[in-house]
């Protein structure tokens, strides 16, 4: 599966495709298995590609490009890697474009686009769901943090100390030996905490969940540095030998009720900016007005892409096309990623229903 940093250079790629007089084919699947283990997305491709590419002149070149791109959109989702949970292909061979990406992380449903350019919301929307963050799963002895990106183990670094044994002991004895044990527990923890502080500052990962063993985990937690400790957003109980799968799962529900805790501090921190005249944009017309001087800082918009008001001049969509929403969607996350402005997805519709579903922190005003 690819890396966060090799879908956000694709996401980069296909958000500089400029619009052409070929089709753009953007399709995503659910690739999950069904109740018989079994894919479920042919019927779909079987039945929607055809009743698009049939909207086409017969012998005009954009069915011509269609028709190649859906003979190798066929070959490439019959090759599939069967740990894939989600498939994003787009596709015009006559722009000579086609970019594929399989996913640990899930997509939904299965929807097809054909428009003049690459349909990149839902990819987006992807990789704000599944973030790339930290686990340190602890231990007094052996310590493991996985650095979990897209729904998927990016990678793992282990921190081995000293083993240590139980004695029978008494009296004096025993407790200048359980002063050498928590010395032990010290060190490793200090260890610990080092890898993780370099680890976190050197990657540049915004968030740490923390698991493990209830003696490792608060001496760890005390020796990290005051930023890193701030990247702490929750402690979960998980066994210090559970799979890499586990830890993934367990650990997402984290990163996603903070995230939605946070939604509306953001939210309302730039409507409060715009109401005092400050750093801040609302609604579609004005935030694709800002991505266009290159003002926007952050983009916010609704996850809920039927929610998103295109504005008064949006047209109407063709039969085979995106809707005024999904192509104001898109706009505003291509415009995104071409101007290096973060987009922060809002889980809650009723955050930003007032001014149509988009809104942004700008850089400067001009």
């Amino acid at each position: 599966m690819p890396t966060t940093h090799a879908l956000s250079a694709q996401l980069d790629r296909l958000a500089a495709v400029e619009p052409g007089p070929f089709p753009v084919v953007s399709l995503y699947l659910n690739a999950q298995p069904d109740q018989h283990g079994r894919d479920n997305f042919e019927a779909f491709l079987r039945r929607e590609l055809p009743e698009r590419i049939r909207t086409y002149p017969a012998d005009g070149p954009e069915r011509k490009s269609l028709l190649d791109d859906s003979e190798r959109i066929e070959h490439y989702v019959a090759n599939l890697d069967a740990s894939a949970n989600g498939v994003a292909v787009f596709a015009s061979s006559g722009a000579g474009l086609f970019e594929a990406v399989e996913l640990a992380a899930p997509i939904d449903a299965h929807r097809l686009y054909v428009s003049n350019e690459p349909h990149l919301y839902p990819l987006a929307r992807v990789l704000d769901q599944y973030p790339r963050y930290a686990v340190l799963v602890a231990d007094t002895h052996r310590s493991r943090i996985v650095v979990v990106a897209a729904n998927n183990v990016e990678t793992t670094e282990q921190v081995t100390g000293t083993k240590t044994r139980r004695h029978k002991m008494g009296g004096w004895s025993q407790a200048r030996y359980q002063r050498h044990i928590e010395n032990y527990h010290q060190q490793h923890a200090k260890e610990v905490a080092e890898t993780l502080t370099r680890l976190v500052r050197d990657e540049g990962i915004g968030a740490i969940v923390l698991a493990g063993d209830n003696v490792a985990v608060p001496l760890v937690r005390d020796e990290l540095p005051k930023d890193i400790a701030a990247r702490v957003v929750d402690v979960v109980k998980l066994d210090d030998h559970a799979p890499e799968r586990q830890i993934v799962d367990a650990t997402i529900e984290s990163l996603r009720q903070k995230d939605a805790e946070t939604d509306r501090e953001r939210v309302e921190a730039v409507l409060g900016a715009y109401r005092a005249g400050g750093l801040a944009a609302v609604g579609v017309e004005p935030t694709l007005g800002a991505l266009a001087l290159g003002q926007v800082d952050e983009l916010l918009i609704t996850a809920v892409t039927d929610t998103i008001d295109p504005g008064r001049n949006a047209a109407p969509a063709a039969p085979s096309e995106r809707s005024p929403e999904e192509r104001a969607a898109d706009e505003l996350v291509t415009k995104a990623r071409q101007t290096a402005a973060r987009i922060r997805f809002i889980e809650d519709p009723a955050l930003l229903a007032a001014v149509g579903g988009a809104a942004a922190s700008l850089r400067f005003k001009l």
